[in-house]
């Protein structure tokens, strides 16, 4: 299950609406909304009170795989001012991922760093659409298309820096560092692993 069916069933179990759990978080129900269809993840303190309200762990609604911990920083980005920096190793034709690249390597520059590719993962509910779309269109991936969209402004990095590794995500915004509590192995390319409601491949060694 993904992080988002978790959250929904736990919230049902607890006897809770969308709206409920919004009021208790001092949020909006478009966001527990966007969290439960996986388009969007609660920061470290609204996870610690979801836990909490739901009477689960952390450890249960947010991490599938028992890999992902709770140490995230986020901090502002201004992506223009990596336009200069010429740091990594292999150069993208793409204005815009290099200067993410540059960004990632200005901030662990002794690390090693894997572009990944990221998809998605469908929801329950998304399948189901899939495959209404499937049986009535002639466009079957309507769905695919449409998350891909939405999240053309992300970019992942695997960085191994030691004995740690850190999911980071970068998009025209900021720069969000998340400490993996368990290691990736191997990192090869074309290697899959699923994570946080996304399933990510291996890419470049930048």
């Amino acid at each position: 299950m993904t992080f988002g069916e978790k959250l929904k069933e736990a919230r049902k179990k607890a006897g809770m609406t969308q709206e409920q759990l919004a009021e208790v978080l001092s949020i909006s129900r478009q966001a527990v909304t966007k969290w439960e269809s996986n388009k969007g993840i609660p920061d470290v303190e609204n996870l610690k009170l979801i836990a909490k309200v739901l009477g689960v762990s952390i450890d249960y609604l947010f991490d599938e795989e028992g890999i992902l911990d709770l140490s995230c920083t986020r901090e502002p980005i201004d992506l223009e001012d990596y336009a200069g920096y010429n740091a990594t190793i292999t150069k993208r034709l793409m204005k815009k991922n290099k200067w993410c690249d540059e960004a990632v390597r200005a901030k662990f520059p002794e690390a090693r760093i894997n572009y990944l590719q990221h998809k998605q993962i469908m929801t329950k509910k998304e399948k189901g659409i899939q495959t209404a779309f499937w049986l009535t269109t002639p466009v079957a991936n309507t769905v695919e298309i449409l998350q891909a969209f939405q999240n053309t402004d992300k970019h992942f990095y695997l960085v191994t820096d030691n004995d740690k590794q850190y999911l980071v995500l970068i998009t025209d915004d900021f720069m969000e560092i998340r400490h993996l509590s368990k290691m990736i192995e191997p990192m090869k390319k074309g290697k899959k692993f699923e994570l946080g409601g996304f399933q990510f491949t291996y890419s470049v060694e930048i």
